[in-house]
């Protein structure tokens, strides 16, 4: 287990929001920091709002790496159209993210793991790289030898969430399609998402 997934809990205590909506998160119980300081909160600044904004976001996907979100925001700003709304799609074309959505894994934590494993098959290409970005269309199934794996049954019966609209899957096969790029309001977020903020964040 990687650093990352093993801190996923801290993420929450220190943003104090439940951000994937789980039922096992501290910030159900303690809606505060951690440490002693945790629960001393002063008003945030114009840029303090903006990075919470942008570490929310960020953290959400499994926490990527500074380097890699700012890709993101750079290719956002490059495309045609609304930033932060093209933010939100590279994010969520993500192949780590769209396992996450077909209920094949239960944290995008979980899902790139699985990805990196090797578990993966994109329109019958077996594919181990979290961040490769899913066009329309494409079908995305579980390798045979993995379909029993009980980290992926367990998410597949998993109550927690449901599987949104630009995604299909059938949890018998273990095989789904991404149908379309998803708009900011199509994405069921636990708590709420502000990219505009993070393109603020980026274009100070």
């Amino acid at each position: 287990m990687t650093k990352r997934a093993e801190s996923k809990f801290k993420i929450n205590r220190r943003l104090g929001v439940n951000l994937w909506g789980r039922a096992k998160s501290p910030v159900n119980k303690r809606e505060y920091g951690p440490g002693q300081h945790g629960q001393r909160r002063k008003k945030p600044s114009d840029f303090g709002v903006q990075l919470m904004a942008k570490q929310k976001l960020k953290g959400y996907y499994g926490n990527i790496s500074e380097k890699s979100f700012r890709k993101y925001y750079e290719e956002a700003v490059r495309r045609k159209g609304d930033t932060s709304e093209n933010l939100i799609e590279l994010l969520e074309r993500r192949l780590d993210a769209v396992i996450y959505r077909m209920k094949l894994a239960l944290t995008p934590f979980a899902a790139r793991q699985f990805v990196s494993h090797g578990h993966v098959l994109v329109n019958g290409k077996r594919l181990n790289i979290p961040s490769y970005q899913v066009k329309n269309d494409d079908v995305i199934e579980v390798r045979e030898k993995s379909k029993q794996l009980a980290v992926v049954l367990d998410a597949a019966q998993s109550a927690e969430r449901d599987v949104p609209e630009y995604v299909e899957i059938d949890h018998r096969a273990m095989k789904g399609r991404f149908v379309r790029a998803p708009k900011l309001s199509d994405v069921p977020y636990p708590v709420q998402m502000e990219p505009h903020l993070v393109v603020e964040f980026y274009s100070r």
